[in-house]
């Protein structure tokens, strides 16, 4: 089969504003966001597990959108990061939640030939490892590193004729279609445990409340204690990377997953929390783990289990215990000593036995989708290379 080698630029429409950069600094700025409108395309909408996130957006209204008509993109649109986190590209859907989008000052986007390239076949080739790396590595390093438009539109690609583009972009697309139903499921599992957790210890319509005497927003049989009569947070422990050893035991930052190791520092279940640099995203850890010191984990379970642990500590919104100053750090002994509510033994038993098979199922999904991750990384630089014909 004969695969082409030509610059990006060469698969570019023939229409207008086929393939452009984002509006110059002064043409939008936060000044220019309203609360419902047309989407702006930022970073966070290219994640790295993910060929677009429709969601999280800023909007304009529709008239700054028509003045910045030659930065629109539309459903079938790749779109590139200009500065930042080079190396991003999405490929906007065809069946998005937006007629269109405005691309932000840090996007590029480009409206592809549909004779010549299928914009799937181009998504996955600029999510080969290799491809990242010679985009970081074209990057000009004055400032913030960052690529820009003659950059990307001279870089060359390789293709075969369209019909077989169709065939390898419905391989590649088959795997993250099933990642991405995954993830929703997880999604919508975890918010059940979050709604019933909300039902019965945030608006207190818990089994019996009906009949349960409530005084001062305290029900009978619950107290109002410090948090450390409940939990006791501590600092995770370092990790160099050098020091790092091939393994499958999760190693937990601020974050969240930051690598693997060989060996665990903590038993699971656990829950991890951030302690420096990132702080509110709270993590329930079902296997064996080991925390980095950029966070804290529950080492005492004193009167609640983790998965309450959880949906109490994502509640407290714990960025409000930030006691750094440059860097942002979690103070952990102010957190102790915030009063929370406990429920009663037999409540708190009735919950983790309602969101335990939940959770089961969730870390099963996730386990499917580490799978299929692997196996479409697998396939991906064998695809594109013509290695596997199809």
């Amino acid at each position: 089969m004969n695969w082409r080698t030509m610059p990006l630029d060469a698969i570019k429409a023939s229409v207008p504003y086929s393939f452009v950069g984002g509006p110059f600094g002064s043409n939008l700025t936060t000044r220019d966001y309203v609360d419902e409108g047309v989407p702006v395309i930022r970073g966070n909408n290219l994640p790295a597990d993910a060929s677009f996130s429709d969601d999280d957006f800023v909007f304009v209204s529709d008239k700054k959108a028509d003045d910045l008509r030659s930065n629109t993109a539309f459903p079938g649109d790749l779109v590139f990061t200009q500065r930042g986190t080079l190396g991003q590209v999405g490929v906007i859907p065809r069946d998005s939640g937006f007629q269109r989008y405005i691309i932000s000052q840090s996007q590029m986007k480009l409206t592809v030939d549909l004779e010549i390239a299928d914009p799937r076949f181009v998504y996955y080739f600029f999510r080969l490892p290799t491809t990242v790396q010679k985009v970081v590595s074209h990057a000009l390093i004055s400032g913030v590193p960052h690529i820009n438009l003659g950059i990307l539109k001279s870089f060359e690609i390789r293709i075969p004729e369209v019909g077989c583009q169709h065939r390898i972009a419905d391989i590649l697309s088959a795997y993250d279609d099933l990642i991405e139903n995954n993830r929703r499921r997880m999604a919508l599992l975890e918010e059940a445990a979050r709604q019933l957790y909300r039902e019965w210890f945030v608006r207190l319509r818990f089994p019996g409340h009906e009949h349960t005497r409530i005084t001062d927003g305290v029900p009978e049989g619950w107290e109002r204690a410090p948090f450390e009569t409940a939990l006791v947070l501590q600092r995770g422990f370092d990790l160099p990377i050098q020091d790092r050893e091939a393994g499958a035991v999760p190693i937990y930052g601020s974050t969240g997953v930051s690598g693997y190791h060989s060996k665990a520092k903590v038993g699971g279940p656990g829950v991890v929390t951030g302690r420096s640099g990132t702080l509110g995203e709270v993590h329930y850890v079902q296997e064996d783990f080991w925390p980095l010191n950029t966070a804290l984990w529950v080492k005492e379970f004193r009167r609640v289990g983790p998965l309450f642990a959880v949906f109490l500590m994502r509640a407290m919104d714990l960025k409000q215990y930030n006691g750094g100053v440059s860097v942002p750090t979690l103070d952990r002994k102010t957190v102790h000593r915030t009063e929370i509510l406990i429920p009663r033994k037999t409540l708190l038993a009735l919950f983790d036995n309602f969101t335990t098979p939940l959770f089961r199922q969730i870390n099963s999904l996730a386990a499917q989708v580490e799978k299929l991750r692997a196996a479409r990384d697998l396939l991906l630089p064998r695809l594109m290379s013509s290695e596997i014909a199809v």
